[in-house]
Formats: C-alpha cells, sequence, structure tokens
C-alpha cells in the first residue's frame, strides 16, 4: 500500500493538471495477471517484497484479522505467538509474496 502512495505522489501532478478522457487506475502488485489487475488497471507496476513484515504486537488486532493472516500465507511461515497474543513470522519460510501486507 505505501509504494503504490509514492507512485502516486509522483504521478499525482501529471494526472491533476492534464485533461484525461478517464480516471486513472493504478495498480501495484508482486503478479500482474491476479492482484495487479493489468486487465482493468491503465499503469501496472510489479513490486517485489524483499523484508519480512515488521510486526506491530500492540495493534495486529486492529488492523488485521489474525487466523485469515494465518491462513493467507501460502508457505505456513506465519503462525501465532501466544507469548505475545499475536503472531510470529518464520524468515526461513517466508517467500516474500506479500499476502500478509494486504
Amino acid at each position: 500500500i505505501r509504494t503504490r502512495k509514492v507512485i502516486m505522489d509522483d504521478l499525482a501532478d501529471y494526472f491533476t493538471t492534464k485533461e484525461t478522457p478517464n480516471k486513472v487506475r493504478l495498480a501495484v502488485a508482486c503478479c500482474t495477471n491476479m492482484c495487479g489487475a493489468v486487465h482493468c488497471s491503465h499503469i501496472t507496476v510489479v513490486a517485489i517484497h524483499r523484508k519480512i513484515p515488521v510486526i506491530d504486537h500492540a495493534n495486529i488486532k486492529n488492523l488485521c484479522e489474525v487466523p485469515s493472516t494465518i491462513a493467507w500465507c501460502p508457505t505456513g511461515a506465519i503462525s501465532p505467538d501466544p507469548s505475545k497474543k499475536s503472531i510470529k513470522i518464520n524468515a526461513d519460510k517466508c517467500m516474500y509474496c506479500g499476502n500478509c501486507y494486504t
């Protein structure tokens, strides 16, 4: 999400000062076929996550649904962390797909 904002901040002047026939849609994803929605976006940027997500243990329950976040991980790198009442990420299993970011 942060990547999309940075890109739009950079492009905003160009697209807001010119007359365009339609609104411009921007998609940022690691796969342009599914999440990138290349079929319905004007600009698609392939973004690759390179770092394991930082977990905000104090606010995680307000930011996401923990069981869903665990289920979305295709490699099973995310698991419950009972000691912090949060989640933890196994760095060896994480493939940086970004499913837990979105």
